[in-house]
């Protein structure tokens, strides 16, 4: 008989290293949305693992253990890449920043044993092929009851618009939840207003929707209810994170609810709770997720 744990969520997806020059000097930070809202889980008390591509090396390593510190899995079959993907960002005098990654994804298989009730993915690893197709077949073939999708869009790593607007299609099609950024809407549907790139992903059959709209707060929708919930007032140091807190928040939600059925109450609660947790991470530097303590 097996003994593989049964977790709440697997998280599929890309972690790697933000190398950050500036005329200060250089540093180094675990990055990678999916793997942000992964630790997102795991400080959340919720069982979780994350699928994802890592070097036998220092970075590998380091990234490993700042997402096993606070709770998430990182299965030994992660640890299967040349090296750890970077993402190396060089910041100018004047603030501007200028990317250059060093990334792969790979085709891949979701280790058996794991047997997730919700899988998520989501940002390059949906788009950035070889590895793209693999997470498609990964959602097509799983037992899980939810799958949730966040597309964070990189324009320099999602190639040209069909494509990805294609590959975002299908993988919408696949999902029970898409969760996208104002931004993310507006590179997907240009001109289109939140309430229209709604309507557009609900027809493509998830069953709950939410756009964020930044200091706006958000709209959170089913194919019969639909709110606006209110940002927070917070003081705000930084952004960063911040997206990847709602769909943390999102997915513990749904791992602890799912996604049928849920009535506007329902709905101004994950909506709310969302909401919550990103001004958290909002009103401190960097992808500072938050501990269910916080919450």
């Amino acid at each position: 008989m097996s003994t593989a744990p049964i977790l709440d969520v697997v998280v599929i997806g890309e972690a790697l290293i933000d190398i950050v020059e500036s005329r200060d000097g250089t540093t180094e930070h675990v990055g990678g949305s999916p793997a942000n809202v992964a630790l997102g889980l795991g400080r959340r008390g919720v069982g979780v693992a994350l699928v994802t591509q890592l070097g036998r090396d220092d970075r590998g390593a380091r990234i490993a253990a700042h997402l096993e510190e606070s709770g998430v899995v990182v299965p030994r079959e992660s640890f299967a890449a040349d090296a750890t993907s970077t993402a190396r960002a060089r910041i100018a005098s004047d603030g501007q920043a200028s990317y250059v990654f060093d990334l792969a994804w790979d085709p891949f298989e979701v280790p058996a044993d794991l047997r997730p009730r919700v899988l998520h993915t989501g940002s390059v690893a949906a788009f950035f092929e070889p590895g793209a197709t693999s997470v498609r077949e990964a959602l097509g073939d799983t037992s899980a009851s939810e799958v949730t999708f966040d597309p964070n869009i990189r324009p320099a790593l999602v190639g040209e618009h069909a494509a990805a607007f294609a590959a975002f299609e299908a993988t919408s099609r696949l999902s029970t939840v898409v969760k996208l950024s104002d931004e993310d809407a507006a590179w997907l549907y240009p001109g289109a207003a939140p309430d229209a790139v709604v309507d557009a992903i609900l027809a493509l059959g998830p069953r709950l929707v939410a756009v964020t709209l930044g200091g706006e707060g958000a709209i959170i929708a089913t194919s019969t209810q639909r709110l606006t919930i209110p940002a927070e007032k917070v003081a705000v140091v930084d952004t960063i994170g911040a997206g990847d807190t709602f769909m943390a928040s999102l997915v513990a939600s749904v791992a602890a609810s799912g996604s049928a059925d849920l009535d506007r109450d329902a709905l101004e609660r994950i909506g709310g709770d969302a909401i919550r947790a990103a001004a958290l991470t909002v009103s401190r530097a960097g992808a500072d997720l938050p501990w269910a303590r916080e919450l």
